[in-house]
C-alpha cells in the first residue's frame, strides 16, 4: 500500500494524508479545513480509483479561490500518478 502526505496550497486545510492500494483510494484524511466537507469528500472517494477521483474533483473551486480542498486532492493524486 502506498501512503503519502500532500501539502496543500491556497486552501484552509494544510495537508492531506492519502493511502492507495492497486490504484484504488483506501483512505483520505485532511488536516484542517472545513471538517464536515473534508470528511465528506474523504468518505466519498474511499474505494474509488485514482483516475475517477481526479476526473470528479479536478477544477472545483471554493468561493473566489482558484482551488478547493477537493481540487487539491485531485492535484495530489495527479502527483501520485506522475511518480509511478
Amino acid at each position: 500500500m502506498d501512503q503519502f502526505t500532500y501539502r496543500t496550497r491556497g486552501v484552509c486545510s494544510s495537508s492531506i494524508d492519502i493511502a492507495i492500494e492497486n490504484g484504488v483510494i483506501q483512505s483520505v484524511q485532511y488536516h484542517g479545513g472545513c471538517s464536515g466537507n473534508t470528511q465528506g469528500v474523504a468518505a466519498l472517494v474511499a474505494g474509488m480509483t485514482v483516475e475517477d477521483a481526479i476526473a470528479r474533483l479536478s477544477g472545483i473551486r471554493c468561493g473566489f479561490k482558484s482551488t478547493s480542498c477537493p481540487d487539491q486532492l485531485s492535484l495530489a493524486l495527479r502527483e501520485y500518478l506522475a511518480s509511478k
